[in-house]
């Protein structure tokens, strides 16, 4: 598969096929905002037959090929949340798009701080120490280069 989507369509140009590309992954990545999904679901855009063929249509990002472009992968989790008429349903309220929307935050803000803890060292001494390993391994110490004794 090329990276002008699922396929190239027929008599498509290569330009064309880019557009499509960009276009449609611009719009999977807007469905990580539950605010959207609020929007689209208010419009009505969930009950047309059309659009819900269009999200079938989208799956394909789940695909490593296609996800590795993904900003925000978060997003294949609502697009198969989409196939499901009962969330259709739910997001149209506002407390429901709210809800999902702090929980996002949260588990960001979590991620976040989990994220940072692991990559900070327990104490300063342990990256001191690191540097001054690989320091002395180049023959300095502190940037400053050792006579040999």
């Amino acid at each position: 598969m090329s990276k002008g989507g699922k396929a190239k369509a027929v008599g498509e140009t290569e330009e064309q096929a880019k557009l499509r590309f960009q276009v449609e992954l611009e719009f999977v990545q807007c469905l990580a905002n539950p605010n959207y999904l609020h929007f689209l679901a208010q419009r009505g855009f969930f009950k047309e037959t059309n659009f819900l063929n269009y999200l079938k249509y989208l799956l394909y990002w789940k695909d490593p090929e296609y996800a590795k472009y993904l900003k925000y992968p978060f997003c294949l989790y609502f697009l198969d949340l989409l196939q499901h008429e009962h969330f259709r349903r739910e997001i149209v309220s506002a407390q429901c798009s709210k809800f999902i929307d702090d929980q996002i935050i949260l588990l960001w803000q979590h991620y976040t701080r989990r994220r940072t803890k692991m990559l900070t060292p327990a104490n300063g001494f342990q990256a001191q120490d690191t540097n001054n390993q690989v320091s002395n391994a180049n023959g300095t110490h502190n940037g400053v280069t050792q006579k040999p004794s």
